[in-house]
């Protein structure tokens, strides 16, 4: 449930103890956060910069580089560095562990402009299922997809909705060339 749609009465995101705030996520969502070491306010900015600066700094032997931009640097500060594992099984499909960190798709500057062009924005590494090896990319307005080698995949329009669909194995969409 987004947060601007809360209501009083209990849903999945009530707040997790007495009086603690509401999490934006729903309860396992928050859980696997927080097992993982995510809590609210988590916000390393310096490393952030450090794979920002890690990615710009990449280019591939066929000259192509990394799009670094406002949307990829925020979810890095928030969530870089975790690794999450699903605390439940699926509802369509396995639910993926997680980790969180971009230069997972260092050597995947090609792919990842090959897909922003595909969709008319910019692309950066944000992670990677560790099981698939799926590599996982954030665009500019932070949308949020997974890149496997079955093809190229919709996890939501942001990322509290594509980590909560790659943790309880919500099946995602497929991109397709329509």
């Amino acid at each position: 449930m987004h947060p601007d749609q809360r209501t009083s009465s209990p849903s999945p995101s009530t707040p997790l103890g007495p009086g603690g705030p509401p999490s934006r996520f729903p309860v396992p969502i928050d859980a696997a956060l927080r097992t993982a070491g995510w809590q609210p306010g988590r916000w390393d900015i310096k490393q952030a910069e450090i794979w920002a600066d890690t990615l710009r700094d990449h280019t591939s032997p066929a000259g192509h580089r990394h799009a670094v931009f406002p949307a990829a640097v925020e979810a890095w500060a928030e969530f870089g560095g975790l690794t999450i594992t699903p605390g439940t099984g699926g509802r369509r499909i396995a639910p993926a562990t997680l980790h969180l960190d971009p230069l997972h798709g260092l050597h995947m500057a090609r792919t990842l402009a090959d897909l922003g062009r595909a969709l008319d924005t910019d692309v950066a590494p944000l992670g990677t299922e560790t099981d698939t090896g799926a590599v996982l990319a954030i665009d500019d307005e932070g949308r949020v997809y997974s890149l496997d080698h079955t093809g190229d995949w919709y996890l939501g329009p942001d990322i509290d909705h594509a980590l909560a669909a790659l943790l309880t194995g919500t099946e995602p969409a497929r991109l397709t060339a329509d």
